[in-house]
Formats: C-alpha cells, sequence, structure tokens
C-alpha cells in the first residue's frame, strides 16, 4: 500500500527530479506507507469545517492550469461524507473558467490553508458540477441561509487523496474575527483594571 497522494502526483518526472535532487529515499517512504489518506478522518473534518476559503486549481484542454481563490463564511465547504466535500457555487464575474475546466476535465487540487496555526491541507479530486434542477438535495446540502448570495451550482468533489504540508514558509496571517477573538479579552480585562482603579480612587478621596 502507499499514499494515494503519491500514487497521484509521483510520475517518472518527479522521481527523476527527487533522484537529482537527492530526496528520492525519504520520498519513497510514501510509498511504502501503511495508510493511504483518501478518506477524510475526525481530524482533517474539523479542519475543513473551520475555513472560510481555500485555492482550487483546474487545467483547461490546452493544457493551462488555473488557480482560482474561493472564500466565504466559515464552514462553506460542506464535508458530505468521508470521502465527499462541496461547496455553493454563487455567481461571480461570469467567466466561468473553472466551471468549464471542470466540464472538460475533473481533475481537481485544493490547497487549506490555516495561516494563524501555520497548517496546510492538500487535496486531489475529480470534480462535478450539479444544478438544484437535477440533485437539490445536494444545493440544500451546501447552502448556507444565513449567507445572501446567489448559488448558481454546486461542485461536489470526490477525494482521490490528502496530504498534510510542513508548516515551514507559511507566514501568520489574521482575519478581522481572529483578531477580534485576540484583542477583545485584552480590552475587557482593561475595561475592569479601569473600573477597578476609579472605585480604588473614589473610596480614597477625601470626604
Amino acid at each position: 500500500m502507499s499514499r494515494a497522494f503519491s500514487d497521484i502526483t509521483f510520475t517518472p518526472s518527479v522521481k527523476a527530479a527527487q533522484e537529482f535532487y537527492g530526496s528520492r529515499e525519504g520520498n519513497r517512504n510514501f510509498e511504502l506507507a501503511n495508510e493511504q489518506r483518501n478518506r477524510l478522518t475526525e481530524t482533517e473534518i474539523q479542519f475543513i469545517r473551520a475555513r472560510d476559503s481555500f485555492y482550487q486549481a483546474t487545467v483547461g484542454e490546452n493544457g493551462w492550469p488555473y488557480v482560482q481563490h474561493r472564500g466565504g463564511p466559515v464552514g462553506f465547504l460542506k464535508v458530505l461524507d468521508t470521502s465527499t466535500i462541496g461547496f455553493a457555487d454563487f455567481r461571480g464575474n461570469r467567466q466561468y473558467l473553472s466551471v468549464g475546466n471542470i466540464s472538460a476535465d475533473e481533475r481537481i487540487s485544493l490547497i487549506l490553508m490555516d495561516y494563524p496555526r501555520q497548517r496546510r491541507l492538500k487535496l486531489w479530486g475529480r470534480a462535478r458540477i450539479v444544478h438544484e434542477a437535477e440533485q437539490p438535495e445536494i444545493l440544500a446540502a451546501v447552502e448556507d441561509p444565513a449567507y445572501r448570495a446567489r448559488i448558481e451550482r454546486a461542485i461536489v468533489i470526490s477525494i482521490e487523496a490528502f496530504d498534510w504540508n510542513c508548516p515551514q514558509h507559511i507566514t501568520p496571517r489574521f482575519s478581522a474575527d481572529e483578531i477580534r477573538a485576540y484583542i477583545d479579552p485584552i480590552i475587557a480585562e482593561n475595561e475592569n483594571l479601569k473600573l477597578q482603579l476609579q472605585m480604588l480612587l473614589k473610596d480614597q478621596a477625601p470626604r
């Protein structure tokens, strides 16, 4: 058994590059691993549900890759089961580059980032486009009623492989909500200390 991602990505040219740069033996361990990593565990499920964005790569008929950033409220990328994820595809600039690419080639790759904790999850899969008239239950499963945006379709991805990247070279970044989570307790503590100081000064004032 081998890691599913190495079956996909360790092509002859990749193995040749590993040999040239001296990492072939180390990477061979992925081909001898006992765990395939093609079905999500609770660790991956919780990580996916906590994301508010990801990057996805598709390929056009001419062989050119296209990388797109997708964003939404936390949890907009849904885990449908341990081998399937999906998300609502909202109306955008109407170029339909990813949609067109998926129609021609179902293969897709995603990178999910947790910048504050310097964690990164890579996913490989096969995507399909689902419209409400075809499978309304799928659209309902990926919809977020609290997010006001028009859903044109759902993108459903069958996971072929996943892998965690090392944290090296990931620069920590924080969203506004994450910053508030750090700052709000400090502000509350500061207000409490100011109140205590005011009460202390009041008690010590001449009567």
